[in-house]
């Protein structure tokens, strides 16, 4: 491999809040991170420039050209049909740029970094949601190729949330989540909410389920401090990641699977708990329920390398761990 030192490849991330993007050599080291805006065009315009400017500025702060790239491998949110392939492809269109590309759901990555390219199920729920399982003989399944679709991704606890409140579903434990729902969105009192809501809060869509996204966060703590309507909201997206984990497991030949969880909602404190649980009490296979070894971006670099017939090695792991940006936690570091 001496031939290939200055060689390296891009790892990316595309998610519908971040496009985080890694350069990493053929040992596994990280040679530069950057982060910017959704890579999605559901959820961002400007996604195709989001992706380019990222690429541009990872390869820039590694002292590389485009012609010392290998190969990229692109995981992207809303990659679901070959249809998708219109407006994927050009996300990674970048000038001189021209070694193989490997595009894949962004549900791949996680997987691939979670599980280090074991098999396994990853449950996805954070800015949106997804299950994905890589069986023992490399069988590739999402919930969805079922019709099955767990509503566990921020903004969907936080309109079940709303919608509770607004019915009036609440007792006195909720005083709190009331309080913080007040302050998100600049309300004196649960009638002047009542009458925003009456005019649909925001007309646009994307810019509405931002702001409910972002008020998640205080759902999933108010659960684990007692919050009746929290955890009711929270206890169903977890019932409906359990039926959609079983329906994948059922796929597996051995009597046990590995599940990590990975985003925010997932790894929040009651969700994870909660969740943790129910698994080790299902009936159709056991679950060992991990902490993920990596994060999705550090799972493109092992796919890339991968398709490039490098051995993932105990040296590449090494190199990969000493990295914060490969870190499998739910949160990113702030980029270099």
């Amino acid at each position: 491999m001496a031939e290939l030192t200055d060689k390296v490849v891009i790892g990316i991330d595309g998610g519908g809040t971040h496009t985080r993007v890694m350069v990493c050599d053929l040992h596994g080291e990280v040679q530069a991170y950057t982060e910017k805006g959704p890579a999605s065009i559901y959820r961002d315009a400007y996604a195709a420039s989001n992706v380019r400017n990222a690429i541009e500025e990872a390869l820039e702060q590694a002292g590389k050209s485009p012609d010392q790239v290998l190969g990229v491998a692109a995981g992207i949110a809303g990659y679901d049909l070959e249809t998708d392939l219109d407006w994927i492809l050009p996300l990674t269109e970048v000038p001189g740029l021209i070694c193989p590309k490997w595009h894949v759901n962004d549900a791949v990555i996680a997987h691939q970094g979670a599980l280090l390219m074991q098999p396994g199920i990853v449950v996805i729920a954070g800015t949106g949601s997804n299950i994905l399982a890589i069986t023992e003989d490399g069988q590739q399944l999402r919930n969805d190729q079922f019709h099955h679709y767990a509503a566990s991704g921020a903004r969907f606890l936080a309109y079940d949330a709303v919608y509770e409140i607004l019915a009036g579903n609440t007792d006195s434990s909720d005083n709190d989540l009331i309080a913080a729902l007040k302050a998100h969105w600049d309300v004196e009192t649960l009638s002047e909410f009542y009458q925003l809501a009456k005019t649909g809060f925001e007309a646009d869509r994307q810019v509405r389920d931002r702001v409910f996204g972002r008020f998640t966060p205080m759902i999933t703590e108010a659960a684990a401090l007692g919050s009746s309507t929290a955890m009711r909201v929270c206890d169903r997206a977890v019932s409906q990641i359990k039926v959609g984990t079983e329906i994948l497991a059922s796929s597996f030949a051995g009597a046990s699977v590995d599940v990590a969880l990975i985003g925010s909602v997932a790894n929040s404190s009651y969700v994870r708990r909660t969740l943790t649980g129910q698994l080790q009490n299902g009936v159709n296979r056991k679950y060992q329920v991990h902490e993920p070894a990596f994060s999705p971006v550090a799972g493109a670099i092992l796919l890339a390398l991968h398709k490039l017939q490098v051995p993932i090695s105990p040296e590449i792991i090494t190199y990969l761990k000493r990295s914060p940006y490969a870190a499998g936690s739910k949160e990113q570091p702030a980029k270099l």
